[in-house]
């Protein structure tokens, strides 16, 4: 980095940004050199954060936004993005007039009335819904809500809101909502028949310890994240190679907080 990366993106005048450097320097002596053939200071042999751990999450995460489209690379705080690219999902039309209302009711504890079309009925209806909060499966938005029309708590996805036409005051409480509020604790480990060395790579990708790993959600969303998974359907059905995990606490898809 140099002086004009100071300048450019905060606005400060050549002194203010020579003075920035030179502070840093005096701060953390061995996290940056000057190096005279590019006039820029580089990274030093020694260095280490002094303000921000290192979170390759955070950096993936930009990333990714960036890949889909969510963040322009402009806003993206990643100086050089290195080449990048993202397995494409299929757009869920999320019309923002629902998502505004949606949201609204939250805030304001209110019940609205929206047009829902769901895959049990042929065509549309129109149902009373009290939302409490939205929730992501990993590919589609959802409100979580009290529908008063089936009197129970139910995921409905905000696609498949096709109208939303009055609203009035809630008496439903989102503490109600147990599986919402209810915390399922997975513990994965590895297939058994996985070889030694296979064994050791998918320990790596889930950040196991002893050939377990712990995922804590709310129990609202263990349906979806089982399915992602793929711990929805028996081990023996897949290749071990291709199933990997094995879910280890499966009393956990049964246990009543009813």
């Amino acid at each position: 980095m140099n002086r004009s990366d100071l300048m450019n993106p905060f606005g400060v005048s050549v002194n203010q940004a020579s003075t920035d450097l030179n502070r840093y320097i005096g701060f953390a002596p061995d996290n940056m050199v000057y190096d005279k053939s590019t006039r820029t200071y580089v990274r030093g042999p020694e260095f280490k954060p002094r303000f921000l751990e290192p979170d390759a999450s955070r950096y993936l995460a930009q990333l990714r936004s960036v890949a889909n489209g969510i963040l322009d690379r402009k806003d993206s705080w990643i100086a050089d993005l290195p080449p990048y690219a993202s397995a494409p999902t299929p757009v869920r039309g999320v019309d923002p007039v629902t998502l505004r209302s949606v949201v609204g009711a939250i805030r304001r504890s209110e019940a609205i009335e929206v047009k829902y079309q769901s895959l049990s009925s042929p065509e549309p209806r129109w149902r009373w819904i009290a939302p409490d909060a939205i929730g992501f499966d990993g590919f589609r938005w959802h409100t979580r809500a009290f529908c008063l029309t089936d009197g129970t708590f139910k995921d409905l996805l905000l696609s498949r809101m096709l109208e939303i036409r009055e609203c009035r005051e809630s008496h439903v409480s989102a503490t109600d909502d147990r599986d919402w509020n209810t915390e399922a604790n997975l513990e994965i480990g590895l297939h058994p028949a996985l070889s030694e060395t296979q064994a050791k790579v998918i320990a790596l990708d889930y950040g196991m310890r002893g050939g377990k790993a712990k995922i804590k959600l709310r129990r609202a969303l263990l349906y979806y994240a089982l399915r992602r998974l793929g711990l929805d359907t028996d081990p023996g059905a897949r290749k071990p190679q291709d199933q990997q995990i094995v879910l280890l606490n499966r009393e956990v898809i049964h246990e009543d907080h009813g």
